[in-house]
């Protein structure tokens, strides 16, 4: 028996996603701060890709195993998805707090391992928990919600390193020696209080629905398992959910190998590109790639939710694919653009398509997949996205040192280009028939076994 979902509310979907926004402020300060840490702490240009090798190891490891491993989990107290992301947010927040206060390089590449470790294990059930919750007809509005969160979470890191930095002064380190401006551990801070806070605000605010009979009865022999057959159970379920996948969700890969990497080249090489394009000094070239940043996010936080409309009236597939373009559009022309305060017009592109990649494909995926397998193939959908960060992570290094003459500059414009061809994969999808429809037997979201 199948479950109809209750429409809800635009505060009960608002609430739903708050916790995102401390998700997004750490992983804004993971796009913004951490490239330049590792640059204060000694890394070159070269060694950038393969220092942030964490992101898709981590991402590709512990989001598929979380979601399937919360499929199979249901407690009356907590639920199904907010204990695994509850965890995760305390696991992020020790870390920011640390994070600052690296005296060595592989102290903070260590770090930054952990962190990703507590941000996919939030971020994973976070997405399945959207799908769980609501009917077919909100997700757009749900997933574009979450959208705006993240854009939110990332203003205000950004927002945080330039403010921070214009009060609090440029050069003075948290310890002599260790090349980090004291004025950037504030940031961090406010990131590790967030990263709980927000994430409690979503779980005390927010009830899950409850399993139906028949999946509460698989959770049941799945516990009934010997704990060796437990263990096995999600690499088995993972492997299983590939083997049946859709065909759509194979054709969205191919569009997100070019999309991801593009996205990565750009969050590792927008700072030294200004240090090269501008003649920035070190912090002078955070300051500005954090005001890009913002402003990308600004205008996410605008459009978010007013693609949503877009999508419904000419599809959600139009709209991602006339996103990727936009977003090859800026990244192509952010390095002739030598004003400091023009620079800042592309990223109002970049925003919108932030906005659509962030929100469209998971409302898309999200309908035409099983409630019973909606976490381990949103941890599937996320292994498309850090497989072609972790080919990046290997593969850019000698490909801005030997084809693109060791440029940051060279770097963005080879991401603008990857994004074109992103968008013209993208002319492929073809979403099928949702899998559920909204018109099953209905129970109330409060109920419980």
């Amino acid at each position: 028996m199948k479950i109809k979902k209750p429409s809800l509310s635009f505060w009960q979907i608002f609430n739903m996603n708050v916790g995102f926004l401390g998700i997004q402020f750490s992983f804004g300060l993971q796009q913004t701060a951490v490239n330049p840490i590792f640059s204060f702490l000694g890394a070159h240009h070269e060694d950038l890709p393969l220092l942030n090798l964490a992101g898709p190891v981590t991402g590709l490891i512990i989001q598929p195993i979380i979601g399937a491993i919360s499929d199979k989990t249901w407690s009356p107290r907590w639920g199904r998805r907010k204990p695994f992301f509850l965890i995760g947010a305390i696991i992020g927040s020790l870390c920011l707090f640390a994070f600052p206060f690296s005296p060595a390089l592989w102290f903070a590449v260590g770090l930054l391992w952990i962190l990703d470790v507590g941000n996919n294990m939030a971020m994973e059930p976070y997405r399945a928990f959207v799908g769980d919750k609501l009917p077919n007809k909100q997700l757009s509005f749900g997933y574009q919600m979450q959208s705006l969160f993240v854009g939110a979470g990332i203003v205000l890191a950004n927002a945080s390193i330039f403010l921070f930095q214009d009060w609090f002064g440029g050069a003075e380190t948290v310890e002599a020696g260790s090349g980090i401006p004291k004025w950037l551990y504030y940031s961090f801070f406010i990131g590790a209080i967030l990263s709980v806070s927000t994430i409690l605000w979503s779980v005390l605010k927010t009830p899950e629905i409850p399993p139906s009979e028949e999946e509460f009865d698989e959770i049941k022999k799945h516990n009934a398992l010997p704990f060796s057959d437990r263990v096995k159970t999600p690499f088995l379920e993972i492997v299983a959910a590939i083997k049946d996948m859709p065909k759509f969700m194979w054709k969205l890969s191919a569009v997100y190998l070019f999309q991801w990497y593009a996205l990565f080249v750009y969050w590792q090489f927008i700072a030294p590109m200004f240090r090269e394009s501008m003649n920035f000094d070190a912090s002078q070239a955070l300051s500005q790639a954090a005001k890009m940043n913002t402003t990308y996010n600004v205008s996410t936080i605008v459009f978010a939710l007013a693609l949503v409309p877009l999508a419904l009236k000419f599809g959600g597939k139009k709209v991602y694919v006339f996103s990727l373009f936009l977003t090859g559009i800026a990244m192509l022309s952010i390095p002739y653009i030598q004003d400091p305060l023009l620079v800042i017009l592309p990223m109002i592109l970049f925003g919108i398509g932030w906005a659509a990649m962030m929100g469209i494909p998971y409302s898309m995926v999200s309908k035409i997949v099983p409630q019973e397998r909606r976490g381990v193939y949103m941890g599937i959908l996320n292994m498309m996205i850090v497989i072609p960060m972790g080919i990046q992570t290997v593969t850019f290094g000698p490909i801005v040192k030997n084809l693109l003459n060791n440029s940051a500059v060279n770097a963005i414009i080879f991401g603008g280009v990857f994004f074109i061809i992103a968008g013209l994969l993208a002319l492929r999808l073809k979403q099928p028939k949702s899998y559920e429809e909204d018109e099953d037997v209905a129970i109330s979201s409060h109920g419980g076994h």
